[in-house]
């Protein structure tokens, strides 16, 4: 009977991580100045990577993100990268 609970609680496992949340495709990273920059990828909005900026922004234990510039780059991926900066208001 252990035998069947342990094989019910791995494939239990197994289904909770096949559902879980996927991983952004959005690449957000620090810059040592104190700005936030975001790689977006093909076909993103300019909302999701606003998004994605505010979350890195929140980890750093700020409020909110205010763009200040957009560059395109050469990265087939990632076609556009957004700069952000982080605000405590």
């Amino acid at each position: 009977m252990k035998y069947f609970q342990k094989i019910f609680l791995l494939s239990l496992g197994f289904i909770l991580l096949a559902c879980s949340t996927p991983v952004s495709e959005f690449g957000a990273y620090r810059q040592s100045d104190g700005t936030v920059g975001v790689h977006a990828p093909k076909g993103a909005k300019d909302s999701e990577a606003h998004a994605a900026a505010e979350e890195e922004c929140k980890k750093l234990g700020k409020r909110s993100a205010t763009i200040l510039e957009t560059r395109k780059t050469v990265n087939d991926r990632f076609p556009i990268t957004y700069i952000y900066r982080c605000n405590t208001y």
